[in-house]
């Protein structure tokens, strides 16, 4: 598999004159491979969202090495980097500019000089890719928070990003928008083959991921598929970081003696095992 990112040996710090202050990431190194989905989870604090400013070159490490679509980021080239990044954030409000939805979808696209004839095309074709093509001409503030934040890949994925990154993309939203924004990037990634690195503390996204990197006071506490990473169970609980609802609810019932087998990633894999252990005769 072809790599286009890796980090290797990454430490930050937001003041590195105060020696006594911690380092917000400590000695981090990690690898994305193409069409892969990774996730990187851990609670508030743990250097999640400041790995992601650094893959996007909003903020240089003080040691360590990166390097994206096999070019060592620095000050020449980061705007090249960056044209071929996809970034999603925390909160769609703070990224509309455009009066209508498909004036913002065009927005970036104008800023680094594509053609009006090929604009139009970009941002109908993302439009539709995000199923909001109906809502071309209507004003992003009249929007859902789900449907703001569609709009918002979709103004990334007018780029034609080699990586798509979610910096906690869905935290601000409500259950459905969140279902349905995850829907889209699950959709995306499936058709398209498109490279997913998402930042989030919503474990029901981290479960999609083909890996999850698993933070801890700005350290990598461990890395792997979702079920190695969650199977740890009661040592994620300690560190801060949830169990989903499915492994919960088996923990419960397993409690109340009900046989169980499997990890129960999700409640289809959790009501499967209910079925085929206990009622299936």
């Amino acid at each position: 598999m072809t790599e286009i990112l890796s980090l290797q040996n990454i430490t930050f710090t937001y003041d590195p004159d105060q020696p006594i202050i911690k380092n917000a990431v400590e000695d981090v190194t990690f690898s994305v491979n193409e069409g892969e989905w990774i996730a990187i989870v851990g609670h508030n604090g743990s250097g999640k969202s400041t790995l992601a400013r650094i893959i996007n070159g909003l903020l240089f490490p003080q040691s360590g090495e990166v390097k994206v679509f096999g070019e060592m980021m620095n000050e020449a080239n980061i705007w090249d980097i960056r044209s071929q990044l996809g970034m999603v954030f925390q909160n769609p409000d703070n990224q509309f500019v455009g009066a209508t939805v498909q004036d913002d979808v065009a927005f970036a696209l104008e800023n680094n000089g594509v053609p009006y004839e090929d604009m139009v095309i970009r941002v109908e074709n993302a439009l539709k890719q995000v199923q909001m093509d109906a809502f071309m001409d209507h004003e992003p503030q009249h929007l859902s928070g789900g449907q703001k934040q569609r709009v918002a890949i979709a103004g990334a994925l007018a780029l034609r990003p080699n990586l798509l990154i979610l910096d906690e993309a869905t935290s601000m939203l409500d259950p459905q928008g969140r279902k349905e924004v995850i829907e889209i990037v699950q959709q995306l990634r499936d058709e398209t083959g498109l490279t997913v690195l998402s930042i989030t503390h919503d474990l029901e996204e981290a479960i999609l991921a083909d890996r999850l990197l698993f933070m801890n006071n700005g350290k990598k506490f461990a890395e792997g598929n979702p079920s190695e990473i969650f199977g740890l169970g009661d040592q994620l609980i300690k560190l801060g970081l949830d169990l989903p609802f499915s492994m919960k609810m088996a923990r419960l019932l397993q409690k109340e003696g009900v046989h169980l087998q499997g990890a129960h990633m999700s409640e289809e894999e959790l009501v499967n095992d209910l079925w085929i252990s206990n009622f299936k005769k």
